[in-house]
């Protein structure tokens, strides 16, 4: 099995996950429930460069230094420094998945705790 078939298999559920977070935040946002999510792709676009940058000079480091290796027969042969580029798919996956699971478990305030305070 080569590196993208592995990955392949986990961006497919990751992909799953993030589909059905938008259609959780758009029904949602059709009853009135959700927040106004200004700015999310922004924000997953400034997360997703971070991330990358982030990736390539950390797993470039530890390939460098003798850390990790990689099966020259199962890996692409296209490179980012020294590192596949098949380690880039966990940040992908990282950026997708990690919001799309706090949006799916964040559940929707009521009036009492989104302002009210409990004074007893």
């Amino acid at each position: 099995m080569t590196y993208w078939a592995l990955n392949a298999v986990f961006l497919a559920v990751v992909a799953a996950v993030g589909v059905t977070a938008l259609i959780v935040v758009q029904l949602r946002r059709r009853r009135g429930s959700g927040r106004a999510n200004r700015g999310l792709i922004g924000a997953f676009g400034v997360t997703l460069a971070l991330l990358l940058v982030l990736t390539a000079v950390f797993d470039n480091v530890m390939i460098a230094v003798g850390l990790v290796g990689y099966d020259a027969d199962r890996i692409s042969g296209a490179f980012v420094g020294i590192a596949p580029l098949e380690d880039f798919a966990y940040a992908i996956a990282a950026v997708v998945l990690l919001p799309s699971l706090w949006l799916l478990l964040d559940r929707p305030r009521t009036a009492r705790s989104a302002g009210e305070e409990d004074t007893r």
